[in-house]
């Protein structure tokens, strides 16, 4: 019998969230088309489904079908580290390189409130704010000298060049404790965890937010977060490994990217996947050692033909994920915000600290902003060890986006690609394009057949990224 094809969606102007989980949910077990299952349902039987069999019997997956669209405000970029921790979630937040600071755009720390330190707190966030906005006009004037206008640029367009390329330069002197907004697309399954990880927090505004995302998730789906709490593993854990981590040696700060671990094999296996796919005889043993037996050239040939035709903006084939690799990277802050968006690799960072050291970058010494960066910036770092010796997570709040933090990530190899062809080009920003660049030079590296075909600007390097950008990348 003939059935009509139905595309359509199912609104949220229509039904709840809740209600739309329930709705796909039973089709495993109904006949019925979409939109006739949900005119069936009522809120009160959509909680009672997510009762019965999300929180009853751990069908988890059905609460990733409950969307919400949060929009959070007037947030330490401290805490949205914390907020934006999570992998199947989408964040828009205020970015340092398009908009400028207001003077008092700082979060004053709930902990610090009524504290000895409270005031000098205070006193160096304005010190970094005051500083951050007597450096953009200067910052500007040297680049209106450095950066030409181009022949096609009409001027307006060339002064919105100069001005983003100051903020560029000194958003180095912005703090944890700056204010932002994010805006946050997450389903009811993530967001649960999400809170569960904000309540477990020891910084006092992640709490309440993480509390404040309970409410007014709760409006939208009251069922499938409703044991959103605190966490006594997380918690437990954090303090027990923190014991754990003292003393361990260091080996120094290794600036830029390192490589840690990688499949070796990585290429072949990548050609043995791609085989295997579109074979239908073989199986992947087989696959595998037709590739070993390959020489140099026919690899060359065999990689030519999986590669030559891709386009700019053509992903690889989903068979780059089979390859894996492991780094640790030095950066600075403001570039680690950046860093820490790219969710589909899996980080570890360490603590946000004054112990690395800062980034100097160029255009502050050129524009005689030197001094009084570094200035402020030693200020902070002081003030810093003197809050970390009293609470060192209350600490991080004071610390600079040019301070250096310390990352160790994992990702595959198609990964890569999308990661430098966003972050490695021409117009990010250029603490972000030094991390990028070390990447892709290992892949280059390590896998000189694939690394050819990566986006990255021709001629260009981490270590000349460095040289045209920075003074020094680890000032005390």
């Amino acid at each position: 019998m003939f059935k009509e094809r139905r595309i359509y969606l199912l609104s949220q102007k229509d039904l709840n969230p809740e209600t739309i989980a329930v709705t796909f949910a039973k089709t495993s077990r109904s006949p019925k088309p979409f939109d006739a299952i949900a005119a069936e349902l009522t809120d009160e039987s959509s909680a009672q489904f997510h009762e019965k069999w999300v929180l009853g019997y751990g069908h988890a997956s059905v609460a990733e079908h409950a969307v919400l669209h949060i929009a959070i405000e007037n947030v330490s970029r401290l805490a949205i580290e914390t907020i934006e921790n999570n992998r199947l979630v989408s964040y828009t937040e205020k970015s340092t390189r398009y908009q400028q600071w207001d003077q008092d755009a700082f979060y004053m720390p709930a902990e610090l409130q009524g504290h000895k330190l409270e005031g000098e707190f205070k006193a160096v966030c304005e010190d970094l704010f005051q500083t951050y906005q007597r450096s953009i006009p200067k910052v500007e004037a040297w680049l209106y000298q450095a950066l030409h206008r181009n022949t096609a640029e009409a001027e307006q367009a060339y002064a919105r060049r100069v001005k983003s390329a100051a903020i560029d330069i000194c958003r180095f002197l912005l703090p944890a404790a700056s204010l932002a907004n994010v805006g946050i697309t997450i389903n009811a399954r993530s967001l649960e965890y999400a809170i569960c990880k904000m309540l477990s927090s020891p910084i006092e505004e992640v709490q309440a937010i993480g509390a404040k995302m309970c409410e007014v998730g709760r409006l939208e789906a009251p069922t499938l977060i409703k044991y959103a709490s605190c966490n006594d593993y997380l918690c437990s854990t954090r303090a027990t490994m923190r014991k754990r981590a003292q003393g361990i040696g260091s080996r120094g700060k290794n600036l830029g990217v390192q490589l840690v671990t990688w499949d070796q094999d990585g290429q072949d296996r990548l050609l043995a996947a791609i085989l295997f796919r579109f074979g239908s005889e073989s199986n992947y043993h087989d696959c595998a050692d037709y590739v070993r037996r390959l020489t140099a050239s026919q690899k060359l040939a065999l990689t030519k033909d999986l590669m030559g035709t891709r386009g700019l903006f053509d992903q690889p084939l989903r068979e780059f994920e089979h390859v894996h690799m492991a780094f640790e990277a030095v950066m600075d802050q403001g570039a680690y915000f950046e860093f820490k968006r790219h969710r589909m690799m899996t980080q570890t960072v360490q603590a946000l600290t004054a112990e690395l050291g800062f980034a100097l970058p160029k255009g502050l010494r050129a524009s005689g902003c030197e001094e009084d960066y570094l200035a402020v910036m030693r200020r902070a770092a002081a003030f810093y060890q003197e809050l970390a010796h009293w609470n060192p997570d209350v600490a991080s709040y004071i610390v600079p986006n040019g301070f250096n933090r310390r990352v160790f990530f994992s990702m595959n190899l198609r990964q890569t690609f999308h990661f430098c062809h966003l972050r490695a080009a021409e117009n990010a920003h250029f603490s972000i394009r030094r991390i990028a660049l070390g990447i892709a030079d290992i892949i280059k590296r390590i896998y000189p057949l694939i690394g050819d075909y990566l986006d990255v600007p021709g001629g260009e390097t981490s270590s000349s990224i460095v040289n045209t950008y920075f003074e020094d990348l680890c000032m005390q």
